[in-house]
């Protein structure tokens, strides 16, 4: 029997992840690599298969000693440890096979993987396996059609350790009716959304029940109703699944904001045990949706149609998430207060904040690159990297993402305790999806979280508590992970900042160096003393920064070298400088 290694490499923190507030609870990863464990299940039984998620353990040498052959699926955040996860493959002579959304987009500019198997790869992975059991692989399989998901096996859920993750993740659908210009899902996956049928996904509850897992399961679709119909087919299934069990699971997914005129598909999302939606919001300016092609977040009939749209949604049952974008053209300096202001009256505590990124196949790639907007730099990694030339200024831009995400996550968290409790004044309790919890326990989590917050946001967290048990007591258990969420969104945005200010800090003072050096060049001494004294204000700086800050691939290790090596340099040849 083959030995097959499915490594997941490691995700950046970002908002989406809450890696802080998963600290709380002792939990390592939001999320199980679902792709992963669905190409787990393409294996025939005689191959041996162990899973090594880099979110959740180490790659270990002696899991490397174990394997034949190593596997890997990306997004694109993941670039830079799966290139670390490629070197060490290499280094250890183990032929490395790479697939997923990355390498299906960036397979040109991965180096060291043997064998790529890109696009959807339930046709093309047996047939993979078959030829490299035949001796005959190619180095490259792309999936000729979009497979038929009815088709798609059981996830191998057994292969992970459930209790390292806050949630499960299952898929019904791929693809979406919408093709936004700056999405790549319909590139990837289509825009005839397909979708398994209801018995698959009851076997896939199943599957999870059965393994123990209790607790959120999020349907990772990117539009869970592009199709409606199979939607509505789906959702009286699960519901029956779930009333049998007393809803064992609470669901959530993404949609597009044309939920917001679909009662009835709400209504069955709600039975089913759907409490949390997530919307791609982007902006609430209209002239900037039209041009970046999301007509479904505008209305010419209904004023204020993106607020009422959050809040119907809301007085169903169901907590409104938004994703929102800082960079579209149309956009002008007044974004970020509308932003904020947008935010804060829907009541939308979990409000990610990201700078628009152009991606490599979408239509807004293609419109950039013609109008010679493209910047080579590198995308995935750091919140505030821009690819592209945008109409605001870049400078503006920048310090109007740093306004927008340093409001709604102030360092006392007021902004965003006072979005939760907008939020709860509008969402409706649901009694199967609210489960009353002891007091004991309700306690338990309060105080961990209390035990996280700085001195300056407990007096916010108190407060926000109080107004809770007094006026929602039924959803104060949601009101203490809604905290904690707060939490992580405060320190990543200061993660974000301090990361971002120590690079911009190095770049200035090179500047400043090379300018000192100049007026300096009789004394070369004197450049030499300049440049000792800099390089430990640099170090102290460094230092500052605090070590849960840190990540794989922050590039704060590597900017720090490269200005080392440009302040040696102009030192160097300072000395070498005749004296004038």
């Amino acid at each position: 029997m083959r030995n097959a290694l499915l490594i997941y490499p490691e995700h950046p923190p970002t908002y989406w992840g809450a890696n802080f507030a998963l600290e709380i609870a002792g939990i390592k990863a939001a999320f199980p690599p679902l792709g992963l464990l669905t190409i787990a299940a393409l294996f025939p039984p005689k191959y041996n298969l162990r899973v090594v998620d880099l979110n959740v353990a180490p790659l270990t040498d002696s899991d490397l000693e174990w394997a034949d052959m190593v596997f890997t699926s990306t997004m694109i955040v993941q670039r830079v440890s799966l290139q670390t996860v490629i070197d060490r493959c290499n280094r250890a002579g183990i032929p490395v096979v790479a697939g997923g959304p990355h390498p299906t987009t960036f397979h040109d500019e991965i180096h060291g993987v043997d064998y790529f198997v890109l696009d959807e790869a339930e046709e093309t992975f047996p047939q993979f396996l078959h030829d490299l059991e035949n001796g005959t692989p190619r180095r490259m399989y792309r999936e000729p059609r979009k497979p038929d998901v009815s088709r798609t096996p059981i996830p191998r859920f057994d292969l992970i350790d459930m209790k390292s993750y806050h949630s499960m993740g299952v898929q019904f659908s791929r693809g979406c009716p919408f093709d936004c210009e700056f999405c790549d899902i319909t590139k990837l996956y289509g825009r005839v959304p397909r979708t398994k049928s209801p018995d698959q996904m009851v076997r896939e509850f199943d599957a999870l029940f059965e393994l123990g897992w209790r607790g959120p399961v999020f349907l990772v679709d990117d539009n869970f109703i592009g199709n409606k119909r199979d939607a509505l087919n789906l959702l009286p299934a699960l519901a029956e699944w779930q009333q049998a069990r007393g809803y064992p699971f609470l669901l959530c997914t993404e949609a597009s904001l044309n939920l917001a005129r679909m009662d009835d598909l709400m209504e069955a999302m709600i039975s089913a045990g759907f409490d949390t939606v997530f919307l791609g919001i982007e902006t609430p300016n209209p002239k900037a949706l039209l041009k970046t092609k999301k007509p479904q977040n505008t209305s010419k009939e209904e004023e204020n149609f993106l607020f009422q749209a959050v809040r119907r949604i809301q007085d169903k049952g169901m907590q409104v998430q938004g994703g929102f974008i800082l960079g579209l053209d149309g956009d002008d300096e007044s974004v970020f207060n509308t932003q904020i202001e947008f935010i804060q009256a829907t009541g939308i505590p979990v409000a990610p904040i990201y700078l628009l990124t152009a991606l490599k196949g979408t239509d807004m790639y293609k419109r950039l690159e013609d109008e010679g907007r493209l910047l080579d730099v590198a995308i995935g990694t750091q919140a505030t990297i821009l690819n592209f030339r945008t109409e605001l200024d870049h400078q503006v831009l920048l310090e109007g993402y740093r306004h927008v995400t340093t409001t709604l996550y102030d360092p006392t968290l007021e902004n965003y305790f006072e979005r939760c409790l907008t939020l709860f004044e509008h969402w409706k309790p649901v009694p199967h999806l609210h489960k009353p919890k002891s007091k004991n326990a309700v306690f338990t989590d309060l105080m961990g979280v209390r035990g996280r917050l700085s001195p300056e946001q407990v007096p916010a967290f108190t407060k926000f508590v109080a107004e809770v048990s007094r006026k929602h007591p039924r959803m104060l258990p949601k009101a203490i992970r809604l905290a904690a969420l707060g939490y992580h969104f405060e320190k990543i945005t200061r993660q974000q900042i301090a990361i971002h200010d120590f690079k911009e800090f190095l770049a200035e003072e090179l500047e400043s160096f090379k300018e000192d050096a100049a007026v300096g060049a009789e004394q070369p001494e004197h450049v030499d003393v300049r440049r000792q004294r800099l390089f430990a204000d640099v170090d102290t700086r460094y230092r500052s920064i605090p070590g849960d800050f840190r990540y794989h691939s922050d590039g704060i290790d590597t900017a720090l070298d490269s200005f080392r090596m440009a302040i040696n340099a102009q030192a160097a040849e300072q000395a070498r400088l005749p004296a004038t």
